[in-house]
């Protein structure tokens, strides 16, 4: 076995804009799970090194932005478990100066301490990654490989996510999770108790990850997606989110990523205060991880001179 299966362990939230709202958070701390194959990338990346060792694959080929977590997390399973990993990169242009690409930007730096190789394409031909003639060229260039989608979902990926729950989580009345590609809201669907409600904060903008959702979950009853909180897309940040992020952490000492739990917990403590959620709720928020993008972000803020997020 590669990754091993594991529990996070559970944390309850004490914060001052819920205090006497009479609804109760916890946070499942699965940004715990490994310094860095972090959170719902350890799930998701479980079930795939199975099968590619399975495919007898020495190489895994991933895709993602120049601060994806994906692309830091295969990195580093790789490393740890003799896998060669060659990450597709959305930006052509950052092949042009790479030795001072990989000093000012800490993911694509870490990703080559961990021996990943880099492809750069264009944003053109990334948006054609999923198509068989872009697959073939990758495969004349590099060989062969065992392909991971980008963000990580698939089949295996939702395998991995149904480990998320365990029976102890069956006292919570509300799930909630970030959402990016879908793997991960998917795989927490799949286990959840008929009690149980999920709820999904997308990080995009728009409502197509509905039908991506639906071709993974067992059910369509018990979950909805909340697309109120993206703060303008994929990667957007305001000011209003970054200093509620540092009020949450400086409160209750957890950590959150600007792109996915950040905005999740913001739209839980803004749906408590607007008395979305009944009396007496129980909710139970997952961690995703993702804390490696804060480094990166933190040096676009900079150059917008905005505030930074504190770590």
């Amino acid at each position: 076995m590669f990754l091993k299966t594991k529990n996070s362990r559970v944390q309850q939230v004490n914060f001052s804009e819920t205090e006497n709202s009479g609804i109760s958070i916890f946070i499942k701390r699965e940004d715990e799970l490994h310094p860095f194959i972090s959170g719902n990338k350890y799930r998701k990346l479980k079930y795939n090194l199975e099968e590619a060792a399975k495919q007898k694959k020495s190489t895994l080929l991933t895709f993602g932005g120049a601060y994806s977590n994906h692309i830091a997390a295969t990195s580093a399973a790789g490393f740890e478990h003799n896998f060669k990993t060659i990450g597709v990169i959305r930006g052509d242009e950052l092949a042009n100066n790479l030795e001072t690409v990989l000093q000012e930007n800490p993911t694509l730096k870490f990703a080559s301490a961990h021996n990943m190789q880099f492809h750069f394409v264009s944003r053109s031909d990334y948006r054609n990654k999923t198509t068989s003639e872009f697959i073939d060229k990758l495969k004349e260039k590099f060989g062969d490989f065992y392909l991971v989608p980008e963000g990580g979902t698939n089949e295996f990926a939702v395998k991995g996510c149904e480990e998320i729950l365990i029976e102890e989580d069956n006292q919570y009345n509300v799930i909630c999770s970030a959402v990016g590609t879908g793997g991960t809201i998917s795989g927490i669907i799949n286990t959840t108790k008929k009690h149980q409600k999920v709820i999904g904060f997308p990080a995009l903008k728009g409502d197509f990850l509905q039908h991506e959702i639906k071709k993974y979950v067992l059910r369509n009853d018990n979950w909805s997606l909340n697309t109120d909180y993206h703060f303008g897309g994929y990667a957007k940040v305001s000011e209003e989110l970054i200093t509620f992020i540092n009020k949450f952490k400086e409160e209750t000492k957890i950590p959150l990523d600007p792109v996915y739990t950040g905005k999740m917990m913001f739209g839980i403590i803004d749906l408590i205060k607007k008395n979305y959620f009944k009396k007496g709720t129980k909710i139970l928020a997952i961690h995703t991880g993702g804390l490696q993008g804060i480094d990166g972000m933190n040096l676009v803020l900079k150059k917008k001179n905005l505030s930074r997020i504190k770590k």
